[in-house]
């Protein structure tokens, strides 16, 4: 898919997060003094948008002390927003790079179910294998037959081998035959998918930290990355997921899913602005080549509708 395609699925997706922002804000500013009343007004709706009262902060604060008592339009407030959000933005973009001299370099995947983890490691698998990259992908939800079959289903679209065991395996001993295989035919990436079962996070909690356990008695030095696939529809709720498996591992970066047709754009923000966690890409659909690196320019854009 084409950069400019997939800046307008982008554009596209964002539509209801950005009709959302600058709908509001149009209906704040039509050409009117930025007082404080204005910027009162105008703080809550970027806080109703899913930005994080922390980049609402930023935001009125950055207003406050080059606009303030000057007459302001509707469009001036989202170009003046589009920049702040890039500015939020530029220091957690950054692409996942696959260490070469790792071999193979082991990602593990976590996220709850539904988020679009599994879709996002058929993609990854697709990306590496056209980069030149050997795969190996590791079906770890042993308790959930769907997931595995699942992820078969986007090896055989990627193309590469998919490691699964008998339903309800230890997930830790699929992890580590997992490695195994990769290490013996000299793969350079291996894939971890894992449960996602908040419900009980102790038990989540444990299991991911003994796959991890696990992997160093081949790799001491795995995981090389451990990234938390969200779901852009959960709005604020992904907040408190970050903060979750944050506790659980350590977390290295972000994927963000359905992006397309999302209204909760915002929380992307926000959680650049909380956590400072890398931002490796986004993805706005189900087909295999709809994930992209994160642009923080053209997201920004995209969500003030520019």
């Amino acid at each position: 898919m084409a950069v400019s395609s997939f800046f307008s699925r982008l554009k596209s997706g964002l539509s209801r997060s950005a009709a959302k922002i600058t709908g509001n804000i149009a209906a704040v500013f039509t050409k009117r003094k930025l007082d404080d009343e204005a910027l009162e007004e105008l703080e809550e709706q970027l806080i109703a948008a899913d930005l994080g009262t922390a980049v609402a902060a930023r935001v009125i604060k950055s207003f406050r002390s080059t606009r303030f008592g000057k007459e302001v339009t509707s469009e001036e407030i989202r170009e003046t927003l589009g920049g702040e959000i890039g500015k939020v933005l530029a220091p957690v973009a950054k692409p996942l790079e696959i260490d070469r001299s790792k071999k193979p370099y082991v990602i593990l995947m976590t996220g709850v179910n539904g988020a679009g983890k599994t879709t996002t490691i058929g993609k990854l698998a697709l990306r590496y294998k056209q980069a030149g990259l050997t795969c190996v992908l590791a079906a770890g939800d042993t308790f959930r037959a769907a997931a595995v079959e699942q992820l078969q289903v986007w090896g055989t679209r990627a193309g590469v081998e998919v490691v699964t065991a008998p339903a309800n395996t230890d997930p830790a001993s699929l992890a580590h035959d997992a490695l195994s295989r990769a290490q013996k035919i000299g793969a350079d990436v291996l894939l971890i998918d894992t449960a996602g079962r908040l419900h009980n996070k102790t038990a989540l909690m444990e299991e991911l930290r003994k796959i991890i356990r696990v992997i160093r008695k081949l790799d001491p030095t795995a995981p090389h990355a451990t990234l938390l696939t969200l779901d852009a529809t959960t709005g604020q709720n992904a907040v408190t997921q970050v903060g979750i498996f944050k506790e659980m591992v350590d977390l290295t970066g972000l994927i963000v899913t359905k992006l397309d047709g999302s209204a909760r754009g915002g929380i992307v923000v926000a959680l650049a602005e909380k956590y400072g966690l890398p931002i490796h890409a986004v993805g706005t659909g189900e087909q295999i080549d709809d994930l992209r690196e994160f642009d923080p320019e053209e997201f920004g854009k995209a969500l003030v509708g520019e």
